[in-house]
């Protein structure tokens, strides 16, 4: 376990390049077990959450090297195993292996997938798409058990209750290579639901309309990978430095960034009256002086994201009166809070109505806090790098598990920032 020290003071400046979606790569590494030939990624962030699923496949016997963003992966070899709970109960994720084990070998066992605590995040979505197309689920205790029978899965009619990423991608995974056409209702419409599908499309997969909410899918009998699949940039990531460099950076250029999957996070910093320079595949963010108080409303792509909602939060200190966050995707997505509070931060939540209230704080003080979930972690590591003093995150794997190279990145920034493991 890791801790995260942070000399607060120092203001930042210069360039920083975003990483490849997390968001994308964790489906991306489950779905090549759907392959029928080794398969290669590019611009792989280096997040520990990549190297929980390396240790997943490799208790299949599925071979996989990273190194410099390139991940080679080799499910030729693969075996049905008992999946290491340990690393199935680090990160949601996956549950990703749900669909593509059960679109590989027509059955799956997995230990129930853990991750971040911010609230309810039921499976029930992605258990209705199995049982459509002929799978049998069932719960024993801390295992979910999917099962078909000798047919295996079917093409089926599938209409999800709620949007939801991780059952569109879930549903797609299984249905690739099931016997006939899928048809998806009410899916979400994320970036890297295009980019699954785009890699899966690109080894032979027959899936059209990912981006609105009716995909459909023709199952095919075999997956073979061609080329390098280059994964897109990470809108999270970069949500998240355009916060940082708005509160606290006197000048600061983020590139490798898509601005069109950030359209409604940029026009609230531009609403907070930040004149940023937006280019093809940059932004520059200036020293900012006065920003002014905004409301936001998280909501499903291409609305606000919430992954985004807690690394604004620091930005939001700044501005002249209060601001408010409502979060309709996860409303108890708040670990954040009282660690701001203890640095000094004037947020409050208002459980009555679930608003998050943040009010202009003159200064913050480096404080011992913890990153209770990711991006909690990055919302408080913003904070600490805008305190006075020094700031300790207690806990800062979870950082790690969502940000490539963090603290290269902080410090070429000119960030004074470091990471100790900590022993105790």
């Amino acid at each position: 376990m890791n801790k995260m020290i942070i000399k607060g003071g120092h203001r930042l400046s210069g360039n920083v390049t975003i990483g490849g979606a997390k968001n994308s790569t964790v489906a991306l590494i489950p779905a090549a077990i759907l392959a029928d030939t080794p398969v290669q990624f590019d611009m792989v962030p280096n997040i520990l959450d990549v190297h929980n699923l390396m240790v997943i496949l490799e208790s299949m016997n599925v071979s996989s090297d990273f190194a410099d963003g390139i991940l080679n992966v080799d499910p030729t070899t693969i075996n049905e195993s008992a999946l290491p709970s340990k690393a199935i109960k680090s990160l949601r994720a996956s549950y990703y292996f749900m669909g593509a084990l059960l679109g590989r070998f027509g059955r799956a066992k997995i230990t129930f997938p853990g991750g971040d605590n911010i609230g309810p995040r039921p499976i029930d979505q992605h258990i209705k798409a199995f049982e459509a197309m002929g799978a049998k689920v069932e719960n024993d205790g801390d295992e979910i058990i999917i099962t078909t029978n000798e047919d295996g899965l079917h093409g089926a009619q599938i209409f999800l209750d709620v949007v939801s990423v991780g059952a569109t991608i879930n549903a797609i995974l299984a249905a690739v290579k099931a016997k006939g056409s899928t048809v998806i209702r009410n899916a979400a419409k994320e970036p890297e639901i295009i980019d699954v599908v785009t890699f899966l499309n690109n080894m032979g997969a027959k899936v059209r309309g990912a981006g609105t909410d009716v995909i459909r899918i023709e199952g095919v009998e075999s997956l073979r990978a061609k080329n390098t699949h280059i994964i897109i940039p990470d809108r999270i990531e970069a949500g998240t430095y355009l916060s940082m460099a708005a509160a606290y950076g006197d000048g600061v250029k983020i590139q490798n960034v898509i601005p069109e999957h950030l359209e409604s996070f940029i026009a609230k910093l531009q609403e907070m009256g930040i004149d940023l320079q937006i280019n093809e595949d940059s932004i520059y963010v200036p020293k900012t002086e006065e920003l002014k108080n905004i409301e936001i409303k998280t909501m499903p792509y291409p609305g606000f994201a919430t992954d985004l909602q807690q690394p604004i939060t620091p930005l939001l200190l700044m501005a002249a009166g209060d601001s408010t966050i409502i979060d309709t995707i996860y409303p108890k997505r708040t670990k954040h809070i009282s660690e701001l509070k203890k640095m000094g931060a004037k947020i409050r939540y208002d459980e009555g109505n679930g608003t998050i209230i943040v009010s202009h704080t003159d200064a913050l003080v480096g404080s011992k806090i913890e990153a209770g979930e990711i991006r909690a972690g990055a919302s408080e590591m913003i904070a600490g790098l805008m305190a006075q003093g020094t700031t300790v995150i207690d806990n800062a794997d979870n950082i790690l598990r969502g940000y490539d190279n963090i603290i290269d990145k902080l410090t070429n920034l000119n960030a004074v920032v470091e990471l100790v493991n900590d022993e105790s």
